[in-house]
C-alpha cells in the first residue's frame, strides 16, 4: 500500500512592511560564480554528496542562475550512481532479478509515473533522462568495475556515442515506445561492451525517476526500509545523523537516548574510522552501510573533537526511538518562557507535543517557543495535528496535484486548543512539514514568527512499493499552500522578526544544561518576543 501524499510532506519573497530585521552580520552577498568555482572543485575531487548540498544551497541563493540548476542535475546523477552501488540491496536486487523481470520493474515505474506525478510525465525527457543516467554510470568506478570484465576506454566510448544517437533518434510517444527503447539500449550495450542488460535497465529506471524533480527518486529496498522507519520513528542503529564536509564525517546530531549518546558521541565529532577503515572521502551514504549491522552487535569508532587527541568509542547497535520532542524545558523561570525543540515531524509527534505541552503547563508555563531550526519535515499529517493544537479554526493547508483525488483542504478544529502565546523559530533549514506548521501559525497571526527565511519546500511526496525486489518509488503528487493560498515551493515562509547571525550555534549546546541566549542571537530574540506577546495579553 502507498504513502499517499497526504500523508508525506518530504526534504523571493519581499520582506512584508510590517517585518521587523534583526541583522547581526551583512547577508551573503557571494555571487554564484564562486558557488560555481566551489562546485567545481568538488567535482573534481568526486565528493559527490558534498556537491549536491553544495548545489542545492547555491540554487536557494541564486533559483534564476540555470548554470547551478545543470550542475545539480550533474552531480547528483554521479552521485546516486554511487549511492546505489554501495547500498548492498541494490547489488543484491541486480544479483537476484532477471532481466524480464527488471524491465517489468521498468514497466511498473513508468505507469506509477504516469498516475500519480503533480505534472504529466513527457517520455521523450524520460527517455533521454535514462540514457544520461547510463552514460554518467559509465563514468563512475563504483558501476564499472561491477559490470565490465574488461574496461577499454575507446570502446567504452564509442558505446557511449552510438548511444546517444541510436536514442535520440528513437520516436518515443507512449511507455510502450519507451520500455522498447530501453530493451534496445540494453541489447546493445551487452553486444558492445559484454554489460549484463539488467544493470543497463535499472540505471534507466533511476534516471527516469530522478528525471520529475530533485525530490522524485527510486528507493533501493533498504533506503525503502529507512523512510519507513523515519515515520515509525524508530530504526535499530546507533542513533547518529551524518553530513560528509570537507572529506571527513561530520557527526551533525546524536539522538537523545540512543546508543550513542550513551557510548558519550557528541554533535560536531568527526568519525575517523568505522571498524578499522578510514573514512576519509566516504560520502554518508557508504559509512551510513558500515555503520548498519544487527542488533547486539557493536561498532567501533575512532572518534576527533577540536579540544582532545582522537577517541576510540565502541557502540552497541540497539533499536533506537527517535522522540518527537527533542528538547521541552522552561527556558525562563523568571518570565515562565518555555522552550520546545523538534526535530522532525513523524507518527507520534503530535502526541508527545501534548505530552510536553501539559509537562510544561504544570512547570507554569506561560508563553512558548517552539524551534524548528534545522526540522527537515516529514508526514504532512503530523504538520497538521500539531497545528491543530494551537489554532481553533480555519484551513491550515492545502494541497494540489495533478489529480482530483490529490487536493485536499486540512483544517483545524477547537477542540484541545492550547492557546498560550506562541513563538516559532525557524531558519533556512526548515523545511516541508515545519514549513507547513509555521506558515499556518503566521497566516493566522496566532504567534510571531523569528528567525530566517524557510528551506522553500513546497511539494507532497508519495511513497509507492514496487511488487518487484522489495524497492520502492517516491515521486511528487502534489504542491501544498498555505492558509492564505501562498505557495511555499522556492518561497518558504518569511519571518515576522528576520534575525540575520554569522554563524550557527551548535545543536548540542540545546541540549542538557542552562542554555544560553547570549550566544544564539535567534533564540535571544525569541525569548524578547515571547516577553513582549504575554505583555501584550
Amino acid at each position: 500500500m502507498a504513502l499517499t501524499s497526504a500523508m508525506l510532506a518530504m526534504f523571493s519573497l519581499a520582506l512584508p512592511a510590517s517585518a521587523q530585521q534583526l541583522s547581526l552580520a551583512p547577508p551573503d552577498a557571494t555571487a554564484s560564480s564562486e558557488y560555481l568555482r566551489r562546485g567545481q572543485l568538488l567535482e573534481g575531487e568526486r565528493r559527490w554528496g558534498e556537491a549536491v548540498a553544495h548545489y542545492e544551497e547555491a540554487i536557494r541563493q541564486f533559483p534564476a542562475d540555470s548554470s547551478l540548476k545543470q550542475r545539480f542535475d550533474f552531480v547528483r546523477q554521479h552521485y546516486d550512481v554511487a549511492r546505489r552501488y554501495a547500498d548492498r540491496s541494490f547489488r543484491d536486487s541486480l544479483a537476484r532479478l532477471s532481466y524480464r523481470s527488471m524491465l517489468d520493474l521498468y514497466g511498473e515505474v513508468l505507469l506509477k509515473m504516469h498516475a500519480h506525478c503533480v505534472e504529466s510525465p513527457r517520455w521523450r525527457e524520460i527517455l533521454d533522462s535514462g540514457t544520461r543516467a547510463l552514460d554518467v554510470a559509465l563514468s563512475e568506478p563504483t558501476f564499472l568495475e561491477p559490470n565490465l570484465s574488461t574496461i577499454d576506454a575507446r570502446t567504452v566510448e564509442a558505446f557511449r556515442d552510438e548511444l546517444v544517437r541510436l536514442m535520440a533518434a528513437r520516436p518515443v510517444t507512449s511507455r510502450a515506445d519507451l520500455r522498447d527503447a530501453v530493451a534496445a539500449a540494453a541489447a546493445l550495450a551487452q553486444q558492445r561492451l559484454d554489460i549484463a542488460p539488467g544493470a543497463v535497465v535499472m540505471e534507466y529506471l533511476c534516471g527516469a525517476a530522478n528525471s520529475l524533480d530533485q525530490y522524485s527518486t527510486f528507493l533501493t529496498p533498504d533506503q525503502l526500509n529507512e523512510v519507513y522507519s523515519q515515520i515509525k520513528g524508530n530504526f535499530v542503529g546507533l542513533g547518529i545523523e551524518l553530513k560528509a564536509q570537507d572529506g571527513t564525517l561530520l557527526i551533525v546530531r546524536v539522538i537523545p537516548n540512543s546508543p550513542a549518546k550513551r557510548s558519550g558521541l557528541r554533535d560536531g565529532d568527526r568519525i575517523v574510522s568505522i571498524d578499522g577503515r578510514l573514512t576519509r572521502g566516504l560520502s554518508a551514504d557508504r559509512a551510513a552501510n558500515l555503520l548498519q549491522g544487527e542488533s547486539g552487535t557493536t561498532a567501533d569508532l575512532v572518534v576527533e573533537r577540536t579540544e582532545s587527541s582522537p577517541q576510540r568509542i565502541l557502540v552497541r547497535r540497539e533499536r533506537v526511538e527517535v522522540p518527537g520532542v527533542d528538547d521541552a524545558r522552561i527556558l525562563d523561570p523568571s518570565r515562565h518562557v518555555a522552550y520546545l525543540r523538534l526535530s522532525c515531524f513523524q507518527e507520534t509527534t503530535a502526541r508527545d507535543v501534548e505530552d510536553a505541552l501539559w509537562t510544561l503547563h504544570r512547570a507554569g508555563m506561560r508563553s512558548l517557543i517552539v524551534d524548528l531550526r534545522g526540522n527537515p519535515g516529514g508526514l504532512l499529517v503530523s504538520a497538521v495535528e500539531v497545528a491543530d493544537l494551537f489554532l481553533n479554526r480555519g484551513v491550515i493547508v492545502a494541497t494540489h496535484g495533478r489529480n482530483a483525488y490529490e487536493d485536499f483542504t486540512y483544517t483545524a478544529r477547537e477542540q484541545g486548543t492550547w492557546r498560550v502565546p506562541l513563538v516559532v523559530l525557524i531558519d533556512q533549514d526548515s523545511a516541508s512539514a515545519a514549513e507547513i506548521f509555521a506558515g499556518a501559525i503566521h497566516d493566522h497571526q496566532r504567534g510571531t514568527v523569528v528567525g530566517q527565511r524557510s528551506f522553500g519546500k513546497g511539494s507532497v511526496q508519495g511513497i509507492f512499493p514496487l511488487t518487484t525486489a522489495g524497492a520502492g518509488l517516491r515521486l511528487t503528487t502534489a504542491k501544498f499552500f498555505s492558509p492564505l493560498g501562498k505557495p511555499y515551493s522556492g518561497v518558504g515562509v518569511e519571518p515576522n522578526i528576520v534575525v540575520r547571525q554569522a554563524a550557527k550555534p551548535v545543536s548540542g549546546s540545546l541540549g542538557p544544561g542552562p542554555m544560553n541566549p547570549d550566544q544564539d542571537a535567534m533564540l535571544a530574540a525569541a525569548l524578547q518576543a515571547a516577553t513582549q506577546l504575554m505583555a501584550q495579553r
